[in-house]
């Protein structure tokens, strides 16, 4: 009952969280299309007012118009809207998935003992200073260099380019992608907290002074919305990287992870764009380079299931049985003991369901490493050379 419980727990907390991105996310995605969207006002009354821009859109079987002041209006507006819980909501969710996933079993999920030994208190400790060391850095290069966003953009790409490295040569590989995730949505939501909010909160209380505002806060607080805005895409691909073992593949895993993260900053920039009136065909085509590069680093040695090699060792799928018994049916079976149920719906109870997916047993277990997560269950080295001697062989 215990597990079952635990179970539904994890599946509302994500849902939670998945619904908190999508508003954040949502309504992030608006105020970008908006801001660069607006055109000069043509009445000489918005003009009076102070409007810096104004957008007309349908929608919804109305019409609507959007004006910005670009410091404040003539007046404090009584309902006021803020821009913030969401951002609070995803992150507080994120979070506690991290928590209850990884920190409160990293022997189990986060440490793999072939890329570094580390004890459980110190994994868990490294996943915060994780976090927080990305923050600080982060903040403090904004702080230096936020005058040259040319300058500081490249070394926001460095700096993240550092992370994976690091965090793929300290973590279990599919933690490891999360965990850089997990550091951007912090600076994220940081950005919100610590720059965005305190900023506009100082412009409204000087304009409840009857105060013209200074508009110094509101401009850092956009170079930090901005910034939101291009890690939406990689901190979103580094979520779901966990459908994608293949990625994993290699001790150079890291390049993977940050190639496709630039992809996706390469995309949103795309839309930035758009909404401006441009289109730069040359954003996307870069951003599937980037892709087509990605899925030839990680490309397995034979994308089907080869025949059987003539001087090869004929290893049959009963043979490999009992290691599929012991490092993987206590997850991928119709009565699991690990977990409430098997992932994916794999279940691999007898040799057929074996064989139907011995390419992705190959590809998990042998090239990617990535199975048994964190290897939950101790597969050794030899075992898996004895399953890819089973599907090179022909998988019989």
């Amino acid at each position: 009952m215990l597990t079952y419980l635990t179970g539904w727990a994890m599946a509302l907390l994500i849902w939670l969280h998945v619904i908190a991105a999508i508003a954040w996310i949502g309504e992030s995605f608006y105020f970008v299309m908006l801001d660069n969207s607006l055109h000069p006002p043509h009445e000489d009354e918005s003009k009076r007012r102070g409007v810096f821009g104004e957008m007309w859109s349908v929608h919804g079987g109305g019409f609507y118009h959007a004006q910005k002041y670009l410091v404040s209006p003539p007046k404090m507006p009584d309902d006021l809207h803020w821009s913030k819980w969401k951002s609070y909501a995803t992150w507080l969710s994120g979070f506690s998935l991290l928590t209850v996933m990884y920190l409160l079993q990293p022997g189990t999920y986060l440490i793999d003992p072939s890329i570094a030994h580390l004890t459980p208190l110190a994994a868990a400790g490294a996943v915060i200073a994780f976090l927080a060391v990305g923050w600080i850095v982060y903040d403090a290069a904004c702080r230096l260099l936020g005058g040259n966003d040319l300058v500081l953009g490249v070394v926001i790409a460095i700096f993240v380019a550092i992370a994976c490295y690091v965090s793929t040569h300290l973590f279990a590989p599919q933690p490891a992608f999360l965990i850089v995730g997990a550091m951007l949505g912090t600076i994220m939501t940081a950005n919100v907290f610590f720059m965005i909010i305190p900023g506009q909160r100082k412009m409204v209380e000087a304009l409840a002074r009857g105060e013209t505002p200074d508009p110094l806060p509101g401009k850092r607080g956009k170079q930090r919305s901005v910034h939101n805005t291009y890690f939406t895409l990689p901190v979103v691909f580094a979520m779901l990287s966990s459908h994608f073992g293949m990625l994993y593949a290699g001790s150079a895993s890291w390049i993977n992870l940050w190639l496709a993260m630039i992809a996706g900053a390469l995309i949103r920039q795309y839309f930035v764009l758009r909404h401006t009136g441009r289109q730069d065909w040359k954003l996307p085509a870069v951003a599937a380079g980037l892709f087509l590069v990605v899925i030839i680093l990680v490309a397995p040695a034979g994308i089907t299931r080869p025949a059987r090699a003539a001087d090869g060792p004929v290893v049959k799928t009963a043979a490999i049985m009992p290691i599929i018994e012991e490092r993987c049916s206590k997850c991928h079976s119709a009565h699991p003991t690990l977990m409430a149920s098997a992932p994916a719906g794999l279940m691999f109870d007898t040799p057929a369901e074996v064989h139907q997916h011995a390419g992705l047993i190959y590809q998990q277990a042998v090239q990617a490493k990535s199975m048994p997560p964190g290897n939950i269950t101790h597969i050794t080295g030899a075992e898996r050379a004895r399953i890819a001697a089973w599907y090179r062989s022909g998988a019989q």
